[in-house]
C-alpha cells in the first residue's frame, strides 16, 4: 500500500550552479614526531570550473562567457587562496558545488583544518 513516485530521467536544472572541481598537490618535508612521521603540506591547489553555459564545452582553455576563465592554480596560499575564490560574489550563482579528488580521505582535510582555525 506504500507509494513510490517513480524516478525522473532528468537532471534537475543548474542555471544558478557552479560546479568546481579540485586537488591539493603536497610536500611531506614536514616532520611532525621523532618516530618518523611527517605532515602533508599543501603547495598548489589546481582547480577547473563550467556553469550550464560551457559544462559540453570540451576545452577547458576556453573562456566562457559567463563563468569566465575555466583553469586556475594556487600556490602562495593553496587553501586560503581557493576558499576566498570560491566566496567571490558572482550574481548569476546560487549555489557552488565544490567535488574534490580524493575528498574523504585527504583534501577535504585541508579545508576543515583551515575552517577550525578561523574560529
Amino acid at each position: 500500500m506504500c507509494y513510490m513516485r517513480p524516478l525522473k530521467d532528468e537532471a534537475p536544472p543548474s542555471d544558478g550552479v557552479l560546479y568546481v572541481f579540485y586537488n591539493f598537490e603536497t610536500t611531506q618535508n614536514t616532520r611532525v614526531l621523532d618516530g618518523g612521521a611527517t605532515l602533508h603540506v599543501p603547495h598548489l591547489v589546481y582547480l577547473q570550473q563550467f556553469c550550464w553555459r560551457c559544462e559540453e564545452v570540451e576545452y577547458a582553455e576556453r573562456q566562457c562567457e559567463r563563468c569566465g576563465v575555466r583553469k586556475h592554480s594556487f600556490w602562495a596560499d593553496p587553501v586560503g587562496d581557493m576558499l576566498t575564490y570560491l566566496c567571490c560574489p558572482r550574481p548569476w550563482v546560487k549555489k557552488v558545488v565544490a567535488i574534490a579528488h580524493i575528498a574523504k580521505a585527504f583534501d577535504l582535510h585541508f579545508i576543515l583544518n583551515r575552517a577550525v582555525l578561523l574560529q
